[in-house]
């Protein structure tokens, strides 16, 4: 899902997230956010497990976005990491980067959604 909205999180409890793009209202589990959308993180698409955690392949579709930030979530008790790779991609592209507790996060994208910069997430709504 894709258009040139606002991205913001509106809510975020324990395996729910409600998101709202440009007016339109979803729900995930987990989500890829970024400048006008959102959709749900399939973990299985790329094998992503807590350890190692965030692989390249979960952040690509969010960089292929043209973000210049990106606000990775380690989950509501903080027990996913980020792989190596994914944070060495990230400086290869010379891409801020921050690594949070979900809520932090949450907060942290939706401030810079606010400020009009070119953010992108990825975000875990359990352990």
């Amino acid at each position: 899902m894709y258009d040139n909205q606002t991205t913001r999180i509106t809510h975020v409890s324990w395996g729910h997230m409600k998101v709202t793009v440009g007016g339109r209202k979803y729900e995930f589990k987990d989500c890829k956010a970024w400048p006008g959308g959102a959709k749900a993180w399939d973990w299985n698409e790329t094998g992503t497990s807590h350890q190692p955690g965030i692989q390249q392949g979960d952040i690509e579709e969010i960089l292929d976005r043209d973000v210049e930030i990106m606000v990775l979530s380690r989950g509501m008790d903080s027990r996913l990491n980020t792989s190596p790779e994914t944070e060495a991609l990230l400086r290869s592209r010379g891409i801020e980067y921050s690594i949070d507790e979900t809520q932090k996060a949450v907060m942290k994208f939706n401030k810079l959604m606010a400020e009009g910069r070119r953010v992108g997430g990825i975000f875990h709504s359990t352990c």
